[in-house]
């Protein structure tokens, strides 16, 4: 089954899909997409059970696509749990989207950050930025500073090498909540109003 999505019924949609959401965004007048939407659909078949295939034509959702940062097409988005935890741009092999997915679905220390911010701001009145590319380069900034510096500290801030001075900076850093509030995102653009 191919969920028909647009800016009335996407988050609907999602949110009750119950297992991972495989978003094509297309146009009728693209042809690099009507070559991979059958691709997607075969993909989608073989998977049956374990992931949903979902079509999104951005001339009648531009709402939805612009909240997906949609600047090409095709584009495709997996959505777990609520949330885009990847995608990709233009179009690929059966094999390579089937080990995309199952690359993105297993757990790294990366998705685990990624899922620990997510609840951190439900829970604190604010969102994950939905532009995936800039919270995955976040993750990325906050577990190589966690490694080099022991501590998760904001990629967007300076470390002086003083712990007591640094522990500002640790994400979620001090600035975050005045940041969100003030600029609608936290400097780091990992959190947004």
């Amino acid at each position: 089954m191919t969920l028909i999505l647009d800016d009335q019924n996407f988050e609907e949609e999602v949110k009750k899909a119950g297992k991972p959401v495989l978003v094509d965004f297309f146009a009728v007048w693209c042809e690099p997409c009507s070559v991979l939407g059958p691709i997607l659909e075969k993909v989608a078949a073989d998977l049956a059970g374990k992931i949903i295939l979902a079509k999104v034509d951005v001339n009648q959702a531009p709402n939805v696509s612009q909240a997906f940062s949609v600047d090409r097409i095709p584009m495709v988005a997996l959505i777990d749990k609520g949330r885009a935890i990847s995608g990709f741009i233009g179009v690929r092999s059966e094999d390579e989207i089937k080990q995309w997915i199952a690359s993105a679905l297993t757990s790294s220390p990366e998705s685990e950050l990624i899922d620990w911010s997510d609840n951190y701001a439900k829970q604190s009145g604010f969102r994950l930025n939905p532009d995936h590319g800039a919270v995955q380069r976040v993750a990325k900034g906050l577990l190589a500073n966690e490694q080099k510096y022991g501590k998760k500290y904001c990629p967007c801030r300076r470390i002086s090498g003083n712990q007591e001075a640094d522990a500002k900076n640790i994400c979620p850093c001090q600035f975050h909540k005045d940041e969100i509030e003030k600029d609608g995102h936290c400097f780091c653009k990992l959190f947004v109003k």
